[in-house]
């Protein structure tokens, strides 16, 4: 577990290099030209940046080894630190949307020029990059914190493309499309915080992760099984939790039980990729008279 994440915090760093990179051309881009919808862009960017900087230390929270205050480990810390991305995620909106409304009492004409388009066609190649890269290295690891910051840095591509249309309308004279667009980006990026709390809240609520009919299926596959119900699970892909009650012959002794349980367990850890722990419990099957 612990190697996974180390690969995970490397992504991370090599990420927020980039991503640092690409907020720093776009805000100074964004001041020089005075482009709402560049700067608005260079905000988002930065949020990518922060998000780098939780989520290596939600992975450094959840590497610790399990303790007796934490008995099933600490990897939901990775799921709080995702969830924190969608905080910074909102108050980037917020920043946003306070500056359209600023323009919009107070217009300023954006200054657009060659560099403008050749900056931002730069960092959308970047962006590119990262996203496929981050993506990949997100389902390898099954990494809640990578491709929920992939998720987010796909959006900063469809920004920088909305971007790039913005500055072609300036050019031709509809100034007012520059605030417009950033009204449009602050839309965008509160859609991907929503998204990013969803999938959070289903982890930290415990909600069903697997199919119950499936687990059920696949216990009474398993010999010396007579019935299985109460079927729980929770946690997040590369964590699951799952327990059940299994029924077993009623005549049977309490070693016989106990290995039925075993295999039962030994099964579900076998078809579902990602289980770290299941819990068994064994009743008896009285045959009807």
């Amino acid at each position: 577990m612990n190697e996974k994440m180390k690969q995970v915090k490397h992504v991370l760093w090599v990420v927020l290099f980039l991503n640092v990179i690409v907020s720093v051309g776009k805000i100074v881009l964004g001041l020089i030209t005075k482009s709402n919808s560049v700067l608005a862009d260079g905000f988002h960017s930065v949020a990518d940046s922060t998000s780098n900087i939780i989520g290596l230390v939600g992975i450094a929270a959840a590497m610790a080894p399990v303790d007796r205050d934490h008995p099933y480990g600490h990897k939901k810390f990775e799921t709080m630190a995702a969830l924190g991305i969608a905080g910074l995620l909102g108050l980037t909106v917020v920043t946003i949307l306070h500056e359209a409304y600023e323009r919009i009492l107070n217009p300023v004409i954006p200054e657009v020029n060659i560099y403008s388009f050749l900056v931002m066609a730069v960092t959308i190649v970047v962006n590119i990059m990262v996203v496929r890269y981050e993506k990949r290295q997100g389902v390898a690891l099954q990494s809640d914190i990578l491709l929920s910051d992939s998720y987010h840095t796909a959006t900063d591509i469809l920004v920088s493309i909305s971007v790039i249309l913005t500055l072609v309308a300036v050019k031709l004279g509809w100034f007012w499309l520059d605030t417009v667009a950033a009204i449009i980006i602050a839309v965008m990026i509160g859609i991907a915080a929503w998204k990013i709390i969803k999938q959070g809240s289903m982890v930290l609520c415990d909600q069903a992760i697997l199919s119950e009919e499936a687990i059920i299926g696949l216990a009474m596959e398993v010999d010396g099984v007579q019935g299985c119900h109460k079927v729980r699970s929770r946690g997040r892909q590369d964590d699951l939790q799952i327990d059940l009650h299994i029924q077993v012959d009623s005549a049977a002794t309490i070693d016989e039980a106990h290995q039925i349980g075993h295999c039962v367990a030994d099964a579900v850890r076998q078809e579902f990729e990602g289980v770290s722990d299941v819990v068994v419990h064994v009743e008896p099957h009285y045959q009807d008279s």
